[in-house]
């Protein structure tokens, strides 16, 4: 027969699995769970070894890390240890680059990435560790409920990462896992664990006939323990409701075409990405435009500028129209055509914000998406994302001349009030230096077209990936001094630029112009991925333009002679596509997508262009988080809160009264039972006061003036049940304080330590409220005889 320990122990190791498969989803093999499974499988052996033998605890476990550490030199620096086996200097250093190269593939990759040596190191390491906490804390130390712990961070790392929409099935196997630890504790033990959350028999039985005692307790304490799972994450910030949200949150909201799109910044790490040698094909793009420069496929608006970073507002969201409205600002004087363009998305490349040529006015795609029509983008909803598809998109291809920009009539109010606001923190450098650029300007669109070509042309500035630009709220009027940086910095800079000089301006996030290949096909590769300013003009609408050099496409509308054939400024980015198509992938160092991040497109994080730390958040985001840390610490420190407040209410809540003596000498009692019950001695309803009282003092080892007023309150609580006339009782208060500081003085320190955060009387709060709910259907039928509640059976 297996024993109770190793039961516990392939328990720990299963559990640990279990959990493990929420990272599964991350990488596209699933080589690395093999191989975690049996390395976990001989950690976990040699756990059990040890403790057969036994060794002492702290033994036990280093002798658990000493095998771990020589299994994962076995499998990755084989080559560097001493003697093949023996984890020495060069391993240790050779186990730091491959982590630190795997977190480079991290950012490098979309989910799922490549299996390569870092990130299996990562998730076979990762997974180990867990697996040693679990079995150190369930089995070694023999308590499963805190082994939860590693568990819930092993679930939490994945959940984070992924979007795929089965987050809950990870999470049901991780509570499995969980479950199963708690119902191996052992039959005795689990069954006193588990009446914290029964209590002892009130009135009828609460046991189902035939149920085993440990898998009965271990039902009520897996409802208790997934049911605050699922329910405290609704009363947590931005959370989103957790599994039970009523609204089944993705990126967008909800099972109906409404909902909102919350601010999440799809811009991510860029330089890491730009210094790569990797430029994988993101997109095969077939389209009927006759200029293929102009082809920018945008993936997202940023228009919320905060001083440090620049993001999407939070927008509500439709169902996606058949025809999408015209788009906003666009007069009837301006040229434009209609034209199609087909997508064929690589498979790897899980983008949540589908890639378009701008303004888009009919898209055919599958999937569940959903319209954000100020933006006038289509974003995921339910984890929808772009991995493999192809889709085809309609857009117009507007060509206003510089004559219609320079003429535009001012913005309508609304739009100049929100696009460009301006954060108090920016510095004054920025506007002066505006000004400066734009003197002598006779129309928004001439400061437009000269802050454009004073970053491109006469600006001295440099394309530099290698930029360190500084953080917080300097970091733009940094750049402008230093002038290095990339496509971010330099979208970023004439943004600001022109919000300062009263032009409403905005980011946009995509893709540049690809490379023309042979076959017709234009193929837009991870470098392509870009950023670039689009400022609004009455008439024509939001309008882009390219401050980037040698970046993109310069529009021709802010190229003031079109005619002039003198030599080409190598600085200018190019204004048309080659004449003669290539077949050979793009060698743009432009901005990449970055496949760490499905909702990202690659281009540099604000906080490394605008780092926010010179700056700190708003003082409603700390009072939020402030709040929601507040909730976390109340949430485990309520049960003895409750029973802290139960204590003060029983032991001074009464009058003095000849008709106040039963409830305060009951109220006395009830809080000496609910203490000795939190000490371990659960109450016996079937005890009379004084055979109660005996067994409390003689479990709990109480003499002299302890057990006095263990036993003195119990004849009270006799004359109360049994006199006519319960004679009045003093320090009834002091005898119970008296009584608990000798229970607390008799138990181990981890006893006195579960009473006082875990108390299992608190388990009266859960009977309060079926008891009111009982009396509620009871009413309930009482008014409605006809009525057919369901039943509960107890057990």
């Amino acid at each position: 027969m297996i024993s109770s320990l190793a039961r516990l122990t392939v328990r720990a190791w299963a559990a640990t699995l279990l959990a493990a498969c929420a990272l599964l989803p991350l990488v596209e093999s699933t080589l690395w769970m093999l191989q975690a499974a049996l390395l976990l499988g001989v950690q976990a052996g040699v756990g059990a070894a040890a403790r057969r033998v036994p060794l002492a605890r702290p033994l036990t476990v280093a002798a658990q890390v000493v095998v771990t550490l020589v299994l994962l030199t076995l499998m990755f620096a084989r080559e560097h240890a001493v003697a093949g086996l023996i984890p020495g200097p060069d391993a240790l250093r050779f186990f730091g680059q491959l982590l630190e190269q795997g977190g480079q593939d991290v950012n490098r990759y979309a989910i799922p990435a490549p299996l390569s040596d870092g990130i299996r190191l990562m998730l076979v390491g990762g997974v180990l560790v867990i697996g040693l906490l679990v079995d150190m804390l369930a089995v070694t130390f023999r308590s499963a409920a805190p082994a939860g712990l590693p568990l819930l961070a092993l679930y939490s790392v994945a959940a984070g990462l992924t979007d795929n929409g089965i987050e809950w099935l990870w999470f049901l196997l991780a509570a499995v896992g969980y479950l199963m630890l708690l119902l191996a504790e052992g039959r005795d033990r689990l069954s006193q664990w588990g009446r914290v959350f029964a209590g002892p028999p009130r009135g009828r039985s609460r046991e189902t006939p035939g149920a085993p005692a440990p898998a009965r307790f271990g039902h009520r304490i897996g409802v208790v323990a997934l049911g605050i799972a699922l329910v405290a994450p609704l009363a947590l910030p931005a959370m989103d409701g957790g599994l039970l949200d009523p609204n089944g949150r993705g990126v967008g909201a909800g099972v109906g075409g409404g909902g909102t799109i919350s601010a999440v910044n799809p811009l991510v790490s860029l330089r890491d990405s730009l210094n790569n040698d990797d430029d994988r094909a993101v997109f095969s793009v077939r389209t009927e435009m006759e200029n293929t420069s102009d082809l920018y496929l945008r993936i997202v608006s940023l228009d919320d500028f905060d001083g440090t970073t620049w993001k999407p507002s939070k927008r509500a969201i439709t169902q996606v129209p058949e025809g999408f409205p015209a788009p906003p600002g666009l007069g009837p004087d301006v040229e434009f055509t209609e034209v199609g363009t087909s997508v064929s998305v690589a498979k790897w490349y899980g983008q949540t914000w589908l890639p378009m040529p701008y303004p888009p006015s009919r898209v055919s795609v599958g999937g569940d998406w959903r319209y954000e029509p100020v933006g006038m983008t289509l974003v995921g909803d339910h984890g929808q994302n772009t991995r493999g598809l192809t889709y085809e998109v309609r857009s117009l291809d507007v060509r206003p001349t510089a004559e219609q920009l320079a003429k535009a009539p001012e913005p309508p109010a609304d739009v100049l009030r929100e696009y460009t606001e301006l954060p108090d923190s920016l510095p004054s450098l920025v506007h002066e230096t505006a000004r400066a650029v734009t003197d002598g300007a006779k129309s928004d669109y001439d400061r437009a077209v000269m802050l454009q070509d004073w970053f491109t042309l006469s600006g001295d500035f440099q394309y530099d990936t290698q930029v360190d630009v500084g953080s917080g709220s300097q970091a733009i009027a940094r750049f402008l001094k230093d002038k290095r940086g990339f496509c971010v910095h330099y979208s970023f800079a004439m943004a600001s630029m022109a919000r300062s000089l009263g032009i409403p301006a905005r980011i946009a996030v995509g893709f540049a112009p690809g490379t023309p290949q042979a076959d017709g096909t234009i193929s837009v590769a991870m470098r392509d991925a870009h950023a670039w300013p689009e400022l609004y003009f009455e008439g024509v609408g939001w309008t882009r333009f390219e401050p980037t050099p040698t970046r993109g496409s310069t529009p021709d509308y802010t190229v003031q002679d079109v005619e002039d054939n003198g030599p080409a400024d190598p600085a200018r980015p190019s204004q048309a596509a080659p004449a003669d198509p290539s077949a050979q992938p793009s060698r743009s160092t432009d901005c990449r997508a970055d496949g760490s991040d499905p909702g990202s497109c690659a281009s540099e994080s604000p906080q490394a262009a605008l780092d926010a730390g010179g700056d700190g958040p708003k003082w409603h985001v700390v009072l939020l988080w402030a709040l929601a840390g507040l909730l976390v610490l109340a949430l485990p420190l309520s049960p003895l809160l409750w029973r802290t407040r139960m204590r003060a209410v029983r032991l001074g809540g009464h009058g003095r009264a000849e008709e106040d003596v039963a409830p305060r000498v009951l109220a006395a009692w009830e809080e000496l039972t609910d203490t000795a019950w939190d000490h371990g001695i659960v109450p016996d309803e079937s005890l009379t006061p004084r055979g109660a009282a005996d067994r409390i003092v003689r479990t709990g080892e109480l003499d002299g003036d302890a057990a006095a007023s263990v036993r003195r309150l119990a004849g009270a609580v006799e004359q109360v049940l049994y006199a006519p006339r319960p004679r009045p009782a003093v320090g009834l208060a002091d005898d119970v304080r008296r009584a608990a500081a000798a229970l607390r003085d008799s138990a181990s320190r981890r006893a006195r330590l579960r009473a006082l955060l875990a108390p299992r009387s608190a388990v009266r709060v859960v009977w309060t409220v079926s008891d009111r709910w009982a009396a509620l259907r009871d009413r309930l039928v009482a008014l409605r005889p006809n009525w057919r509640l369901p039943t509960r059976q107890r057990g």
